[in-house]
């Protein structure tokens, strides 16, 4: 590789870890928000943990980083060196436009490589290590679900509102029960009460002193016309369970979460059931069939933007990032686009959906190549 390629391929190079940094901290941040802040602010997970869990958002999130990183990387740079004429100087001096896109296509080449580590290993082992450290954080301690001075609509069929909490002491604490239409059936009102967990079936137990509770019809929740019933209490024990919380977090072995080597053996554990295999198996044995073409073609997409923002950014030739990121964009949202066309085929096994999948990526490739031959020629 002589100095101008060098040149080159640093200068991609450097652009491109630039850009997926900032994609990858936006795609953290937004997701960070969504999965932990509501957790970190309730005290249920330490901030140690919760960089922790950040940490290992990184994988999942470069899956997507990665090529809208590339692309814009690409772009940005030979934007600018076609708006300064530098390609036209190569080009003068008697260097073809290969010789200026080889270092970009090692590049795409390289990171195509590292997209198939990110789908098949890496983003899975990742992805499942972090819902289990917070399935486990929240575990330990799933008391803290009960905030003081908060409504809180965790347990499913009630909502719960304690105006303190000292440990496992409540204090005016209230609890309403609600229908699917969120429709209030019955509210209790206790001056004190007591929280423990049952662990063997992830059931917390209230238990409620001096408590005075208001029932309603439970045909017509919302009809006031009658005196509501109201009973008085020493005591009543209360059991939320919490499986519908734990549920969203247990480490569950999703397809789309399954590493090479688990969706090779699943693939063949399946296909060797053969005729025998029930309708769950072979929709089971078509999704993991889909998802080892989509996770290899999503892969290939990294290599073949790199080939289409080639002939683009020299075409464009402009050095304002906010012109080039809009071209990425507007390419990225027209793969994802086609893809979610092709997975919409995936219930439909004799379409054979996993050819599907490749379609998105190989037209890029082709119209890359196509557009690079048209550039090279002008």
């Amino acid at each position: 590789m002589g100095l101008l390629q060098r040149h080159i391929f640093g200068t991609v190079a450097v652009a491109c870890l630039a850009a997926v940094s900032v994609f990858a901290f936006v795609l953290i941040a937004g997701q960070g928000l969504r999965d932990l802040l509501g957790y970190v602010v309730a005290g249920q997970i330490p901030m140690g943990t919760a960089l922790e869990l950040l940490g290992l958002l990184v994988p999942f999130v470069a899956v997507y980083a990665l090529p809208i990183g590339l692309l814009t990387a690409v772009l940005l740079v030979l934007g600018r060196m076609s708006s300064q004429q530098e390609i036209t100087a190569m080009r003068a001096a008697g260097l073809s436009l290969g010789f200026v896109a080889r270092p970009i296509w090692l590049i795409s080449a390289g990171a195509a490589v590292f997209s198939l580590l990110l789908n098949f290993y890496l983003m899975p082992v990742a992805r499942s290590e972090y819902r289990s450290i917070l399935f486990a954080t929240v575990r330990q301690n799933p008391l803290n679900f009960i905030v003081p001075r908060t409504f809180v609509r965790d347990f499913p069929g009630f909502v719960v509102y304690v105006g303190e909490r000292r440990g496992a002491e409540l204090r005016d604490f209230w609890l309403w029960e609600v229908d699917a239409q969120k429709r209030v059936l019955s509210v209790a009102r206790a001056k004190s009460g007591s929280v423990d967990f049952r662990e063997d079936d992830n059931r917390m137990i209230l238990t409620l002193r001096e408590v005075s509770v208001e029932t309603r019809d439970r045909e017509r929740p919302e009809d006031f016309s009658k005196p509501q019933p109201v009973g008085n209490s020493d005591s009543m024990t209360v059991e939320l369970s919490l499986d519908g919380i734990f549920g969203q977090m247990k480490v569950v072995p999703k397809i789309s979460l399954m590493t090479f080597a688990q969706l090779m053996t699943r693939r063949a554990e399946l296909t060797a059931k053969g005729e025998g295999a029930t309708a769950v198996e072979k929709r089971e044995l078509t999704r993991v069939v889909v998802t080892i073409s989509q996770k290899a073609a999503s892969s290939l997409a990294v290599l073949a933007f790199g080939f289409i923002a080639v002939p683009l950014g020299i075409k464009v030739s402009r050095k304002e990032t906010s012109a080039n990121l809009g071209i990425a964009v507007v390419l990225v949202l027209g793969y994802y686009f086609l893809a979610s066309l092709a997975n919409m085929l995936e219930h439909s096994p004799r379409l054979r959906p996993e050819l599907w999948a490749w379609v998105p990526p190989l037209v890029y490739a082709a119209a890359g190549l196509w557009l690079f031959r048209r550039v090279d020629r002008a």
